[in-house]
């Protein structure tokens, strides 16, 4: 079994306050989309955010939507609620401000996350990538145990686990566009991402 979650506690300053989790891409939003994506083989979908309520109004009955235990403490804060509130063991985390994550990826690292491993993450273009990276739910305690000592970065929780990473090369001989970390932070990455798809769509309807 394997639960989705979704981090949705930025404050989205870079994007002028608008929340990432609400814009749109090929007619859906980015949350949208990440849950159909995750819905392919995860058990359930938590979406984690220090304020629920414009999810709570919007989306599909039957997606748990957490308030972060540790609100303005980064990804680090919201992936403890995730993780200790999760039914499965295995846990798939993403930002919500990425609206390429791919289920084919996180089936790829979950195949290598065995009982001597605490995380598997990918590493694109020379880049590790905690969000979209595949954890075992006893992550949390060391997390919570940084949190506590005010430790908000990805750094010093890798150093306390037993992580392997995923190259693109792994990706890439399995057909998985490595395209699936791509975040959304500023106006110029969502215009970017808009030009991007309907070129795709342009290229499908002239067949090439």
């Amino acid at each position: 079994m394997l639960t989705g979650v979704i981090l949705a506690g930025g404050q989205n300053s870079r994007m002028n306050g608008e929340n990432k989790a609400f814009l749109m891409l090929d007619h859906m939003t980015f949350i949208d989309r990440q849950i159909r994506e995750m819905k392919k083989h995860c058990s359930e979908v938590i979406i984690v955010s220090s304020d629920p309520a414009p999810y709570l109004r919007t989306l599909e009955r039957g997606i748990r939507i957490l308030t972060d235990y540790y609100p303005g403490k980064g990804p680090l804060g919201g992936m403890y609620s995730g993780l200790t509130l999760a039914s499965s063991d295995r846990v798939w985390v993403a930002g919500c401000d990425m609206p390429y994550i791919s289920d084919a990826a996180a089936q790829l690292m979950l195949a290598r996350l065995d009982e001597g491993i605490d995380a598997v993450l990918p590493w694109i273009d020379h880049q590790l990538y905690p969000l979209h990276g595949v954890y075992h739910r006893r992550c949390a305690q060391p997390i919570r145990a940084l949190l506590e000592q005010g430790e908000v970065t990805f750094p010093p929780l890798l150093k306390q686990l037993i992580w392997c990473e995923m190259p693109e090369g792994e990706f890439l001989k399995n057909q998985i566009d490595p395209r699936f970390v791509i975040a959304i932070k500023t106006p110029e990455d969502y215009e970017q991402a808009v030009s991007y798809s309907e070129s795709l769509q342009m290229n499908y309807r002239l067949g090439l």
